[in-house]
């Protein structure tokens, strides 16, 4: 992108009037209803490296307004070079280059997940993710010192997961464990805390629980409500690693994840202090924000299954926003049925759970919360345990769900209440 179109891009997100005679800049891809936030993902992981903006500016100048295809192929094809450029810096012993290149690469191919079910062809997702997962996988190997790859023991089955440290001296410290959210994946999860939690001297484990990455794409484990039995084998498995301090291990959850980290603190009492980022009381409240009530009345009846599912099906809308956003919300529940999902869902709440939390949480609060405005503040004014409610504005750059613009200022909160609370 030369110079005189980065200018242009920039006043057209500014709002800056194109003088007579220049050709109209394009509306600004972070305002785009359907590719904003992914935009906005990937330039917020900027800060910790994994991607360069002007990169992200060249691959958001290739998408068309509401265009899926031109999203995915945009984002699929940067990732394929950020994977070609770690191949040749591992080859040639490039380990720093190499590593940032396949975070580069990881970074592209999982935007590309975001968008690739509204595309005429979703049966990509699977190869895209695996393209993903393999430059993930690589660049933890790279990490300094390497990244432990676990399997934790979780029933007949088994979680992945993955032991960063802040350096490779093998002594004892405190632990962050950080839950992912319904559609996140592991190189999020190292911007959303892992990389801060280094910088702070704590070690952390990014792990992938039922319906996340994969979980989801290989070991087909799907979302439960009941989470604690999802956390509960990971302190287990924790508490029997060396260099894990017992007293001071913490538990943040992004997106929702704000709903899975409450519910298993309220049950899990070993874990030292909580971050719900943001807090999500009930999950089930943005499906039926909009349902008729005679739908939620069919719900009752196990036997309407069938004419439930072939109602909503019909009258859902086909656009591919809308299926877009069935397919990925619908995929981690193991289901294609609407009355299963929506049955299932009335369980995710924290009614009469979150009064059972002991430990210190902290709730966030960002202004214009796009998937569950409002939830933080009932989450916060249930609890009964020391508590604390950050607010993030628009004026610091952190107005959106978890923050993703203002990676840097979302850890500096977080890990400064953190660090203070497990002291």
């Amino acid at each position: 992108m030369n110079r005189r179109s980065f200018l242009t891009l920039g006043a057209a997100a500014a709002g800056v009037p194109v003088r007579a005679g220049e050709v109209p800049p394009p509306p600004s891809p972070f305002a785009d209803p359907d590719f904003g936030f992914t935009a906005q993902l990937a330039l917020g992981s900027a800060y910790y490296r994994e991607t360069d903006p002007g990169k992200l500016l060249a691959i958001v100048s290739k998408i068309k307004p509401g265009d899926y295809e031109s999203a995915f192929t945009a984002y699929h094809d940067a990732g394929v070079e950020a994977r070609a450029l770690a191949e040749q810096a591992l080859a040639r012993r490039h380990t720093v280059s190499a590593r940032e290149a396949y975070l580069w690469a990881a970074g592209h191919f999982n935007a590309a997940l975001r968008v690739g079910d509204g595309t005429t062809h979703p049966e990509r997702m699977l190869p895209c993710w695996k393209d993903y997962h393999a430059c993930w996988t690589a660049a933890a190997s790279l990490l300094d010192p390497p990244a432990e790859r676990l399997e934790i023991p979780y029933g007949g089955a088994a979680l992945s997961a993955w032991l960063l440290r802040a350096d490779a001296s093998g002594r004892r410290r405190p632990l962050v464990i950080l839950n992912n959210g319904a559609d996140g994946v592991e190189s999020r999860m190292l911007v959303l805390g892992g990389a801060g939690a280094l910088s702070r001297g704590f070690n952390c484990l990014i792990f992938n629980g039922p319906g996340q990455s994969d979980s989801l794409w290989e070991r087909k484990l799907y979302f439960r409500h009941d989470w604690e039995k999802v956390i509960t084998p990971v302190v287990d498995a924790m508490l029997r690693h060396p260099e894990v301090d017992p007293r001071r291990i913490a538990l943040i959850g992004v997106s929702m994840g704000g709903y899975w980290v409450p519910r298993a603190l309220a049950f899990e009492h070993r874990i030292a202090a909580g971050v719900a980022d943001p807090g999500v009381w009930d999950v089930s409240e943005p499906w039926f924000r909009n349902f008729p009530p005679f739908l939620r009345d069919m719900l009752k009846d196990e036997s309407r299954k069938s004419e439930f599912d072939t109602m909503v099906t019909a009258g859902a809308p086909k656009d591919p926003r809308s299926l877009a956003t069935a397919r990925l919300r619908m995929r981690p529940f193991g289901t294609d049925s609407y009355f299963d999902i929506l049955r299932a869902v009335r369980n995710y709440t924290l009614v009469g759970v979150a009064q059972r939390i002991t430990c210190p949480m902290l709730v966030t609060d960002p202004e214009n919360e796009n998937y569950f405005p409002g939830h933080s503040k009932k989450l916060y004014d249930a609890l009964t345990c020391p508590k604390k409610l950050v607010t993030f504005t628009r004026e610091q750059g952190a107005a959106e769900h978890c923050e993703v613009g203002a990676p840097g200022y979302r850890d500096y909160c977080i890990y400064n209440w953190l660090e203070e609370a497990m002291s």
